[in-house]
């Protein structure tokens, strides 16, 4: 009897160890069609924040290790930014819904709509006009800085 005691408490640790290791495993970051149709914004971990032009959502799904790339989504309304200091991370952006105007500092003007991709180096000034939008979002930054 003692025996099987003792390999039920060592069966008993190792589905412990191997659910805490399982826990601490790193995972795939999915958006899955809900999430992308804006269920993700239901997570208590979305932050929200409500400007002069309405409510602002955004909901990080993977930040690395290193704390240098994140991915996530975002959700904005009608606004317009005029972006004089560089902007400060590389970030790679895939419109789900809406769309943004991006004017660059040169004139250049950049027409990104549901379905278009872009992507906006550091360095990039200009203005961002949108209607409102909701976009999946990757970014990195070498110092860390910009990423929730």
């Amino acid at each position: 009897m003692q025996g099987h005691i003792k390999r039920a408490a060592l069966f008993t640790a190792a589905v412990a160890l191997s659910t805490t290791a399982l826990a601490e495993t790193p995972q795939p970051a999915e958006l899955t069609p809900e999430d992308q149709a804006g269920a993700i914004f239901d997570s208590p971990e979305t932050s929200v924040t409500v400007n002069e032009n309405g409510t602002v959502k955004d909901i990080t799904s993977l930040l690395s290790s290193d704390g240098k790339f994140a991915s996530g989504m975002y959700s904005a309304p009608a606004s317009r930014w005029e972006i004089t200091e560089p902007y400060g991370v590389d970030e790679f952006m895939y419109f789900l819904e809406g769309g943004v105007t991006l004017t660059s500092s040169d004139g250049t003007v950049t027409e990104i709509t549901a379905g278009d991709a872009v992507t906006i180096p550091k360095e990039w000034t200009g203005i961002w006009e949108t209607e409102g939008y909701r976009k999946i979002w990757v970014i990195y930054s070498a110092d860390g800085s910009g990423l929730q």
